[in-house]
């Protein structure tokens, strides 16, 4: 069942990211070969200019394996991993870098620094992730959040998440993302705690007159099929069409993105936004056109 199909970067990504100017992007402990090729792939589309950051004999090491001459570029010092994630905050702080970029360390390690408020990270917005959601090169993105930040997000939160999601919907060209508020269910039910909250964001959606249509509760199969939406008779604009899921906890948002990936091939590009500077935080799994997809995708998610 696991699909043999080879994922590849999309193009609308890399189309808007190249929109803008490259950008000095810092490599969170870098010397790691999967991480070294995706920023290598990154500055070959012109897209960052990198400063490396972790124990300098590894990155010397990774980009002589590769046959990267990488002379050109800073390169941060830091033998112990978990320094870092400090270094690169540091220079955010200090508009040095416009995004972070994780290499081999734990996320939890990178957003723990990212969140300290001494460095000025944070917005008027929480945090939150967006996964970036295609099969083929020129294939309409799936945006799915928030599979990976924020755990079990109450409705105040899942209001942050839909105005980060939103903005960057906005950015890549879609000027009024259709949102389905994800359940198990297209009915408001007591025993469905998801569905009542789905039903809430869509009314504060309507009353802050958000520049999007976002209608919820809908199951997964009525978000994005127009025949299954059709045939239980659900009629909205969201309905069977839906650019982006809004997802009820990070199990349901990971689970939907790892299935895509493994099942169908998909390119997860994912990105923290809603904050000063955008953060990659790729897994230690993800293939070079997903990292490299990810790298565009935070691009795109700066002012």
């Amino acid at each position: 069942m696991l699909s043999k199909k080879e994922i590849v970067c999309p193009n609308n990504l890399l189309n808007a990211a190249h929109k803008k100017k490259i950008v000095k992007a810092a490599i969170v402990n870098a010397g790691n070969s999967l991480s070294m090729i995706s920023v290598q792939d990154a500055v070959n589309s012109n897209l960052i200019d990198p400063i490396f950051i972790g124990d300098k004999k590894e990155i010397l090491k990774c980009a002589q394996d590769l046959k990267w001459d990488i002379s050109d570029y800073e390169i941060i010092d830091e033998s112990v991993e978990n320094n870092t994630a400090a270094i690169a905050t540091k220079l955010a702080s200090e508009n040095k870098i416009k995004i972070i970029v994780k290499g081999h360390i734990h996320t939890d390690i990178l957003m723990k620094e990212v969140l300290r408020r001494e460095y000025g990270l944070l917005g008027k917005t929480r945090l939150s992730h967006i996964w970036h959601m295609t099969i083929d090169k020129d294939e309409k993105p799936l945006i799915i959040t928030d599979g990976a930040l924020n755990v079990l997000p109450n409705i105040k939160t899942k209001m942050h998440i839909l105005r980060n999601v939103i903005n960057f919907s906005n950015r890549i060209g879609i000027d009024i993302p259709k949102i389905a508020v994800l359940s198990a269910t297209e009915e408001v039910i007591d025993s469905v705690p998801s569905s009542k909250e789905a039903a809430e964001i869509t009314k504060l959606a309507k009353e802050e007159l958000l520049n999007a249509d976002v209608f919820g509760p809908l199951a997964f199969d009525n978000s994005i099929s127009k025949k299954s939406a059709s045939i239980k008779g659900i009629k909205n604009k969201v309905a069977g069409e839906a650019d982006v899921l809004l997802v009820p906890s990070v199990e349901t948002g990971n689970a939907l993105v790892k299935m895509l990936i493994y099942f169908c091939g998909a390119c997860a590009a994912g990105v923290v936004i809603g904050g000063k500077v955008p953060v990659v935080i790729t897994s230690r799994s993800d293939e070079p056109p997903a990292r490299l997809a990810s790298i565009a995708a935070a691009v795109v998610a700066l002012d």
